[in-house]
């Protein structure tokens, strides 16, 4: 369980301010769960409404002064959320056992919807919390054994991607799920551009540093030695492993070098397309996501060299492109023509279409695999500093 990564001792603890404490996220998961499938599609009565209204939903805040607003100080003791928490989890267990979860007649129950958005929705807190827990000091957090491995950086050199038409999003009759903001299907036309094949490493990135760039939020020196802050220790900065930056760092790298930041297009030509064919589902071809392809699925927790899975590359032989952390692109998190907000979840994107989030595409080591989808879409602000996304320059 995840939540044995931390010292009980940190369990109101609030590592990024952004974000609510730990105590929230183990009452959230099965209080959304509830609340989207047995309260809201199946019309079943509350189970604690005050609880439930506590526990309903995250914040996003612009700024740590924003997110003051939400601070408080009576959360629940922890035997109170687990309480909660396992009453949650019984009836929504009785409920996917038991209850009608498909009925074109009932918007959040056609084609399942209500369902699949509980069992997606908590995936994606195991990531989110994977953040938290990245940011407490190392002496509060049990770690797992996972071993790390550096080399020689790759040469980065730029391949051409000739023009192409992409897919962007989906048909919802073709995929079981998707949320809200991976449809409908859009078609586009891109012209030829090039791309690196690796993302930037941070032996790249340390380039940039020494030119007065700025220093990502992972790393720390000590003694004139660059360092690393890994998801539990702290280690000397592998250079080959991909930089974890900002949208504005990653933008501030590509603009010094002469280059910029791919769009979400460009990402789709180079990563599922396929000069010879038609478009891919994945950047390898049709095979199901596997270890070979790619650092996600909590296989472990941190970064691999981004030469690791030659296996993973797209026809136009770009690498890392699915995996070992997100990619910034220079798109705004907007919705395709024709969206229309899930009936499940409908504040789930609309929320977030203000200009100030950008997309990201691919996966990190702890995103799950149901996620290494064509079209699923990640977004933060560009300011954001503490999720795991990596970034590759275009011209």
């Amino acid at each position: 369980m995840i939540f044995d990564f931390i010292d009980p001792e940190s369990y109101y603890a609030q590592p990024i301010a952004l974000r609510h404490p730990f105590a929230f996220y183990e009452g959230h998961i099965p209080a959304f769960s509830f609340l989207t499938l047995n309260e809201r599609a199946l019309g079943e009565a509350p189970l604690d409404a005050g609880l439930e209204r506590l526990f309903e939903r995250g914040i996003d805040p612009a700024d740590a002064e924003a997110a003051k607003s939400y601070a408080r100080a009576d959360w629940p003791s922890r035997q109170q959320i687990q309480d909660f928490a396992r009453a949650c989890d019984r009836r929504v267990e009785s409920a996917l056992r038991d209850a009608t979860l498909i009925d074109p007649q009932v918007p959040p129950l056609r084609r399942g919807q209500a369902a699949y958005t509980i069992l997606e929705h908590e995936p994606m807190h195991h990531e989110t919390l994977m953040y938290l827990i990245h940011q407490l000091p190392d002496a509060q957090k049990n770690a797992p054994s996972q071993g790390h491995r550096d080399g020689a950086p790759p040469r980065n050199a730029f391949v051409a991607i000739s023009a192409g038409r992409i897919t962007l999003g989906a048909n919802p009759d073709e995929l079981d799920f998707g949320w809200d903001n991976e449809f409908p299907e859009v078609r586009a036309e891109v012209g030829e551009f090039e791309m690196q094949r690796y993302p930037v490493t941070n032996a790249d990135y340390l380039e940039f540093i020494e030119a007065g760039g700025p220093v990502p939020l992972f790393w720390a020196q000590r003694d004139g030695q660059w360092l690393l802050r890994t998801a539990f220790e702290t280690i000397a900065l592998p250079r080959s492993w991909p930089v974890y930056v900002t949208h504005e760092q990653a933008q501030l790298y590509a603009n010094w070098k002469g280059w910029r930041l791919p769009s979400e297009a460009q990402f789709h030509r180079a990563a599922y397309g396929d000069p010879n064919g038609p478009e891919r589902a994945f950047p390898w071809g049709a095979d199901k996501p596997e270890p070979r392809h790619g650092n996600f699925g909590f296989r472990r927790f941190d970064p691999e060299p981004v030469d690791a899975h030659p296996d993973g590359a797209s026809a136009f032989g770009v690498e890392d492109l699915v995996g070992n952390g997100w990619e910034w692109t220079s798109t705004a998190f907007e919705p395709f023509a024709g969206f229309d907000p899930m009936a499940s979840y409908p504040q789930y994107s609309a929320d977030f279409f203000d200009g100030k989030h950008f997309v990201m595409k691919g996966a990190s080591p702890v995103t799950a695999t149901e996620f290494i989808r064509r079209s699923f879409r990640n977004w933060f602000y560009e300011d954001y500093p503490y999720m795991y996304a990596k970034f590759r320059c275009a011209r």
